[in-house]
């Protein structure tokens, strides 16, 4: 049974949405196991795009069950509204859509607790967050007390945890400093997400049983990642990070099923490095190739609409966690965004106080001062938009890719020239021994 783990390797952004859509073609159930609305995944195909945040990118193909996990928080509001856009366009939820009951709550208190946060680090230890109450409702999941689950909408309790929750809330933001923050209300918060449940209940069910069953059922699931694994909250560039377990090591917590199930790994990267908000970015080219890639690459979140922060490829660092998600193969993305320059530039190494490293340093500080050590390849000027076999490649461009692979130590079996299906490469055995693999209409 082929338990198939698509994982960002970067900072995130890395188009894991396009791969996983083009995978979905041969697997049964895709599976969104971790994060919450604070991620964003593009799917271009024809002339039409498709944003999605939270629902699995699978939704695009019919037939196919699309799983959000208990490892997942989830904004009812957000869902509610992703779910009336892909209708609205044609597609259908019901039968289709599964939400987990364990799933965590994002409540107008968590929106409120990470302004205030965000806005009391502001200038000195920001970290940047999307200000979607991400952080916050992980903070409470973990702290138990004063957290509340999906399944808990639906109970006759629901609305006492409510006001224990609120009375316990408005009490902290008035001893924030210099809050003016407007005492919120209970009753009003009960209706509203009432309301959400009523209109989430055909969908709300225990994921991690259905799971279970579809694997021991022999059935083909894909697990689609979140962020990416650099910010990891455990393995990655803390503080700078996610809330959640982002690299391959959090497949199984966030989705309850075990390692066993899952026989194939593919590690997702740009051709390039990006990050957005605070955090180290050893690479990050501040001058006029950094304003090539991102204005080519259109390198804006998806949510946030901010501009990223770009640089040269880091292969100290996606080694690293293509060692840590345990990486079978690697998909190349947005190649075709590095065309236009005499030459580019990878980083296999970093010098830290004098010393030359290939391992990627656990402390933030030693990151921070981290000089990369790059390597100059010569680079291509033909554009790739229209290129569908690696053969028909720049010589440059292949010889690009061929390094990345060479200092990941894992072979790249999917290259992305361009943002819409029909313009990915398979390379190597995979043309041949995953047909499959090769772009689909839509079901839809």
């Amino acid at each position: 049974m082929p338990g198939t783990c698509v994982i960002g390797l970067q900072w995130g952004d890395e188009a894991k949405g396009k791969l996983v859509d083009i995978l979905t073609e041969a697997h049964d159930v895709v599976v969104r196991y971790a994060g919450g609305a604070n991620a964003g995944h593009t799917v271009v195909f024809g002339a039409q795009t498709w944003k999605l945040s939270i629902i699995p990118s699978g939704i695009l193909r019919g037939g196919v069950a699309c799983v959000i996990t208990g490892g997942v928080v989830l904004d009812p509001a957000k869902v509610i509204d992703e779910m009336d856009g892909l209708e609205s366009r044609g597609l259908r939820m019901e039968g289709q859509l599964q939400i987990s009951d364990r799933a965590h709550v994002v409540f107008p208190w968590h929106v409120v607790e990470d302004r205030l946060l965000d806005s009391s680090l502001s200038g000195g230890g920001a970290i940047g967050t999307t200000g979607r109450g991400i952080g916050p409702c992980y903070r409470d999941k973990v702290g138990r007390a004063l957290a509340i689950r999906l399944g808990d909408l639906y109970r006759p309790d629901f609305r006492e945890k409510v006001e224990h929750v609120v009375a316990f809330k408005n009490r902290l933001f008035a001893s924030w400093p210099a809050s003016t923050t407007t005492p919120l209300d209970a009753a009003s918060i009960h209706a509203q997400y009432a309301a959400y449940a009523e209109r989430l209940r055909p969908h709300v069910t225990d994921t991690t049983a259905f799971l279970l069953d579809a694997v021991e059922q022999g059935r083909r699931v894909l697990f689609e990642g979140a962020q990416g694994a650099l910010l990891d909250i455990d393995h990655g560039t803390f503080p700078y990070v996610t809330s959640s377990n982002s690299s391959g090591v959090g497949v199984s917590s966030g989705s309850g099923i075990p390692g066993r199930w899952m026989d194939r790994v593919v590690g997702v990267v740009k051709a390039y490095s990006t990050r957005v908000g605070g955090g180290p970015l050893p690479t990050e080219q501040d001058n006029a190739t950094g304003i090539h890639i991102r204005e080519r690459g259109r390198e804006y979140g998806t949510v946030t609409k901010r501009p990223r922060r770009c640089g040269w490829f880091d292969a100290v660092a996606a080694r690293y966690t293509a060692r840590l998600s345990g990486v079978d193969e690697l998909a190349v993305m947005l190649l075709d965004v590095l065309g236009g320059l005499d030459e580019l530039k990878i980083c296999s190494a970093y010098e830290i106080d004098g010393r030359r490293v290939t391992q990627f340093p656990s402390q933030i500080a030693d990151l921070e001062k981290a000089v990369p050590v790059y390597e100059t390849l010569p680079g291509w000027q033909e554009e790739l938009d229209t290129v569908r076999s690696e053969h028909d490649l720049p010589a440059n461009a292949q010889r690009y890719v061929d390094r990345i692979a060479e200092l990941l130590d894992r072979p790249v079996s999917i290259v992305s020239v361009g943002p819409d299906r029909a313009q990915t490469i398979i390379r190597g055995p995979e043309a041949t021994r995953r047909p499959w693999l090769s772009p689909q209409p839509a079901k839809a």
